[in-house]
């Protein structure tokens, strides 16, 4: 059956195209700075989003009309399958993700559950056998069922703890069955809301415990993909233990599991956690720890995660200099975790949505080139940090210095003398080469 039957293969037309179903600006073999763009954008397309959702919010019922809909059970599982790899193969995308629950339905019990998960990865597999998109990542859904309420790793109930293991520990060997290039771990429920009934102490410790079996586990099967926490400071807890990169850092830290662990970040995740995307990006990228990207916006007028396409060009200009000053994603990808709004809700929507993201980014990587290339901003950072690198600065950054030497230094001058960051002047050669480019 073809689920998308007003949609042919998307192709790219160039800029001038009015064609609302082509890329204008995302050409997979463009080659910027020595590798294609589909080589750096790495595009996945986000099962659940896509593919599970049908727009019901809190305030009303689902809007989404998809052909696939009128089945249930397996036999929704399997339909979704077949309407899944049409459109990654429409859009010539070379990557998807999914959660567990998103491909197959839950049963009875977990035994129940894992027969029905392993009769839809053999159907994936038997699809991606003949087509050319790859798994980027797949995660445990541990946070929809009323089980998980009282948190997943974190929970006081030490059944729903085993039952987490055994959640992941079969989604480890679906990740080596599939070959996911990478494993997401996002802790949905692994939070408090109120301190008086919760022992943060013991919490935290599982959840490190939780994660060294995790690790423990990929070593025992032979799974090599890359292990990702993805941040997020709030929803549905009030707060999670993986505030923001930062945090989650200084957890990873603290337990001495960052050497198994990166970040898959979120565009919204981060506007949540009062950050720029980009900070959040630098952040991980500064101490080697930037994964993959799940990419959205927020809109700052909401106060939740609205998950939308991302469109905004400023924010995918600075998430590509980023990304490239990381020297690129590695194993990770541009996941969209977004989705349409709830007025858009025919199957094109889908295509539009994902074109428009696409082209966002694509632009995004070509204008981060230029500046790269150009030395644009690092020349303005050695500039300004420029008396780091002789006198008494040199001294500070060599380890020479100290709190008499400084003080000696310093004493008897009369003057500083600062000079102007130039904001503006940056955001105007900015906008610049966003319009030239």
């Amino acid at each position: 059956m073809e689920y998308f039957k007003n949609v042919g293969t998307i192709s790219y037309e160039g800029k001038d195209s009015r064609n609302p179903l082509a890329f204008k600006y995302y050409n997979p073999q463009e080659v910027v700075g020595g590798k294609t763009m589909e080589e750096h954008l790495r595009f996945s397309v986000a099962y659940w989003h896509t593919f599970t959702a049908d727009g019901t919010d809190p305030f009303g019922q689902g809007t989404m009309l998809r052909a696939w809909d009128r089945y249930s059970g397996m036999d929704l599982a399997k339909a979704r399958v077949e309407a899944a790899f049409e459109f990654f193969e429409k859009l010539n995308v070379p990557y998807f993700a999914f959660h567990d629950r998103d491909i197959a339905p839950e049963g009875e019990t977990l035994r129940e559950t894992n027969k029905n998960l392993d009769e839809i990865t053999a159907l994936i597999k038997e699809y991606m056998q003949s087509s050319k998109v790859k798994l980027l990542w797949n995660t445990a859904n541990m946070f929809t069922h009323p089980r998980f309420v009282h948190g997943a790793a974190t929970s006081c109930n030490a059944d729903v703890f085993a039952y987490c293991a055994a959640q992941v520990k079969k989604g480890l060997e679906t990740a080596k069955e599939l070959g996911a290039e990478n494993y997401v771990f996002w802790g949905g429920r692994e939070g408090y809301e109120t301190l008086l009934n919760t022992d943060l102490q013991l919490e935290l410790d599982n959840l490190a415990r939780f994660l060294q079996m995790a690790v423990d586990y990929a070593r025992e099967i032979g799974y090599t993909g890359q292990f990702l926490i993805e941040p997020k400071p709030k929803e549905p807890t009030k707060h999670q233990y993986d505030y923001d990169v930062a945090s989650a850092m200084s957890f990873l830290q603290k337990y001495g599991l960052d050497r198994s662990f990166k970040f898959n970040i979120e565009a919204n995740h981060a506007t949540l956690a009062g950050h720029t995307f980009q900070h959040e990006l630098r952040w991980a990228r500064i101490n080697g720890m930037l994964g993959s990207v799940d990419a959205n916006q927020g809109d700052y007028l909401l106060g939740w995660d609205t998950d939308e396409f991302p469109t905004d060009l400023y924010e995918t200009t600075l998430a590509m200099y980023e990304i490239l000053k990381n020297g690129g994603l590695g194993s990770g990808g541009l996941n969209f975790d977004a989705k349409l709004r709830r007025p858009s809700f025919e199957p094109e929507d889908l295509f539009y949505a994902h074109i428009a993201g696409m082209d966002s980014f694509a632009k995004g990587l070509k204008v981060a080139h230029r500046l790269i290339e150009d030395g644009v901003l690092e020349e303005v950072l050695t500039h300004r940090y420029r008396s780091f690198r002789e006198g008494i600065g040199l001294d500070i950054v060599s380890g020479k210095a100290d709190f008499r030497t400084l003080e000696a230094y310093i004493l008897d001058k009369k003057e500083i003398q600062n000079e102007s960051g130039r904001q503006e002047k940056l955001k105007s050669i900015l906008n610049q080469y966003l319009l030239e480019a």
